[in-house]
């Protein structure tokens, strides 16, 4: 196939227009062009106010791809397409007995757990929580009640912490081999919207989403998978440090010599088991901070200009970055347009928020996270799981800021630069639930961080306007933006750097950061796993 890019076209282009694009552009006769779909599709708004257009990459097959190459050799946006395909690394054989272990059912375990499926390796899924239509009852308890169940909610269950957010499916990573569109295929299949393969910013929602975890997960036990929830793993058996299986809370065993860590950021019980069974664990960076909200409109006018609004534009996001005189970054964070600020905790006596978004993106406010970079060695020198302890503190300080009863401390942003209590909203109406406390948020975080976020905002202010208003909320607090730990790995085994048979993987362990990341390394860690059980078979 060609791959064309850089193909610009106006924002309401007829459909038959991309094809004659195309045949303009490469100078064809029409019925030369046997076939073509779009890659990828994003808009240019640097001209906001004059003209939006969207921006193609196109694949596609004429009669003769060579002539045509050859024909535009000089040309960087006239390439050969690369192979897009995925193409499985390996196959069980027959009468495998070994069945490997997936621990967590999150975007990462999911995509583990079926691209060994569709290898035939038959994994068991090892998952603390619920299923989704349970899941989703639980998370709802806390929100509209009050009433939090601490093994099932944002952060455990079928689909992740993933789940309950904007069901963003873009990241940053590198994916030379494609694996991202795997990812997307996979959704696809399972129902999401088959937009998500081409268009810029791809997202699912959260209700959709639930669909199409439930869909992904009869497909892996149609292909002989196993997947048990309420599953918590409270151990690792081991032998001279070689993984043997894992120990379940009911008391039971499994055993297994591949055993796949797929736990999101939040698992800290896990995390200090594993510090106990002296499995290899390093501090890493994460970032604190609160989240923000604005009238989607006021975004929508200072990134689209006359646009705002257009149906094929949707509700409009940001991505923002200061850096603040005290030498800390201050950055927009999990950015949902027309969404809401969620409760996310998982465990009793702490507040936690995340930002959540339909596929419609149509509430009436947006939301990020304005969140603060630190670090072990200058912010949690004190041992390998301190940046969990430092978590822990703030989110039981968040919870008491609330009133003790799972509402989130908030402030205005205006009184919020100017160091003073809020005692009453403006326009802006807070989507939290089970609801806000007003109060100053100077007490919620460390003085550095209250510092920098200060500074920023109005920063951010210059480069959206109304950024800064004075009725915008924040909202606290934002802690688990990414985990605090890395379980480490081999960069080609993908085991644990001290304990063979362990696979480190997603989220909690260091290696993904949002849904497509996280898919894509359980896509890797499983043809890891695949290819050492063919290895060991001899096979």
């Amino acid at each position: 196939m060609i791959r064309l890019s850089e193909l610009s076209l106006p924002l309401d282009h007829p459909e038959s227009a991309l094809r004659e694009a195309i045949v303009s552009r490469l100078k064809l006769v029409d019925e030369t062009l046997l076939d073509f779909f779009v890659f990828k599709r994003s808009y240019d708004a640097r001209k906001k106010n004059t003209e939006i257009t969207f921006v193609y990459i196109i694949h596609l097959n004429t009669s003769n791809n060579d002539a045509v190459l050859a024909r535009f050799e000089d040309d960087v946006h006239v390439k050969a397409a690369p192979d897009i395909d995925y193409h499985p690394v390996a196959k069980a054989p027959e009468g495998l007995t070994e069945r490997p272990i997936v621990v967590g059912f999150g975007p990462c375990g999911l995509f583990a757990a079926l691209t060994l499926a569709q290898m035939g390796f038959k994994p068991i899924v090892l998952e603390r929580g619920r299923n989704v239509r349970q899941r989703t009852k639980d998370t709802w308890a806390l929100w509209r009640n009050h009433k939090l169940d601490t093994e099932s909610n944002v952060q455990y269950g079928e689909g992740g912490a993933g789940l309950f957010s904007d069901g963003k499916l873009y990241s940053q990573v590198k994916d030379p081999k494609f694996y991202g569109r795997k990812v997307m295929h996979e959704f696809v299949r399972a129902g999401a919207p088959s937009e998500i393969l081409f268009v810029s910013k791809p997202h699912i929602g959260t209700f959709r989403l639930t669909g199409v975890v439930a869909k992904m997960r009869e497909e892996i036990i149609a292909l002989g998978g196993d997947i048990r929830f309420e599953a918590k793993v409270t151990d690792l058996l081991l032998e001279d440090q070689k993984v043997t299986g894992v120990a379940l809370s009911d008391g039971s065993e499994l055993h297994s010599q591949h055993v796949v860590l797929a736990l999101g950021h939040s698992a800290r019980d896990t995390f200090r088991m594993l510090h106990k069974n002296e499995v290899f664990i390093e501090p890493k960076p994460f970032a604190i901070g609160f989240r923000i909200e604005h009238p989607q409109s006021l975004i929508d006018r200072a990134r689209l200009g006359k646009y705002a609004g257009h149906p094929e534009l949707g509700a409009a996001d940001y991505k923002l970055i200061h850096h603040a005189k005290n030498g800390r970054a201050v950055y927009s964070f999990c950015m949902c347009p027309g969404g809401t600020v969620v409760a996310a905790t998982s465990e009793e006596g702490r507040v936690v928020t995340n930002g959540m978004s339909q596929y419609s993106r149509n509430e009436r406010n947006a939301n990020s996270g304005i969140v603060v970079g630190i670090n072990p060695e200058q912010d949690y020198p004190d041992g390998i799981l301190a940046g969990v302890e430092l978590q822990e503190r703030l989110e039981e300080v968040a919870y008491k800021l609330g009133g003790s009863d799972y509402k989130a401390p908030a402030q205005l942003v205006g009184d919020f630069i100017k160091g003073q209590a809020s005692t009453k909203l403006g326009e802006v109406e807070p989507s939290y639930k089970p609801g806000i406390q007003l109060c100053d948020l100077a007490d919620a975080l460390p003085d550095f961080i209250i510092e920098a976020v200060r500074e920023a905002l109005p920063a951010f202010g210059k480069k959206i306007r109304g950024f800064d208003r004075d009725d915008a909320i924040l909202t606290g607090i934002e802690t688990r933006t990414s985990s605090p730990i890395r379980i480490t790995r081999d960069n080609t085994t993908y085991q644990s750097l001290n304990t063979q048979g362990l696979y480190p993987a997603g989220e909690g362990a260091g290696y993904a950061g949002g849904i497509l990341s996280a898919g894509i390394d359980g896509i890797k860690v499983a043809e890891a796993v695949a290819l050492d059980m063919l290895n060991q078979q001899g096979g």
